[in-house]
């Protein structure tokens, strides 16, 4: 494991935002985004906060309470941020929130909103460090404190197989 210690980072540092037109590509057979089609607008929207963050290569360790609420049809946009919740060592936790735009009306929506863990490695695919997360206001520290908790919910389901 790499062992020299990163200066720490901001949320804002990070955040990454992404635009998706949805077009009859993404779409299932009801005329609206595949499922599977929005995770992959996660997990990469999530990849890269998670590299601007570490400033390395970063592996998806898993991904915790993805929730859909509303679907985004054909015609419509995506719009998919991401931001760092909170930063443990080698790991970090990124929160990912999509919500639904009618490009004409400028209505939005929340479509789905995730967790997603990810692990820095180094150039040998070892764990590296990554810098500690600058937490700014009651929002970021009580953010902080519910990826920690989930954190350990996820250490200790893993301890329990």
């Amino acid at each position: 494991m790499t062992s020299l210690k990163p200066p720490a980072r901001g949320v804002a540092d990070s955040t990454t935002t992404m635009t998706e037109f949805v077009m009859p590509s993404h779409a299932n057979a009801l005329g609206s985004v595949f499922g599977g089609q929005v995770m992959a607008w996660v997990d990469l929207a999530a990849a890269i906060c998670a590299q601007r963050h570490t400033g390395s290569i970063v592996l998806t360790a898993g991904i915790d309470e993805l929730c859909f609420e509303r679907p985004i049809r054909v015609g419509e946009v995506a719009l998919v941020t991401a931001y760092a919740t909170a930063a443990f060592g080698t790991s970090l936790e990124i929160r990912v929130e999509v919500q639904g735009e009618n490009a004409t009306t400028r209505e939005r929506w929340p479509c789905v909103s995730a967790f997603v863990t990810f692990v820095a490695v180094d150039a040998e695919l070892r764990p590296a460090k990554v810098p500690p997360l600058e937490l700014h206001g009651d929002v970021e520290r009580a953010a902080a404190a519910a990826a920690a908790a989930r954190r350990a919910a996820r250490l200790a389901r893993r301890a329990r197989t």
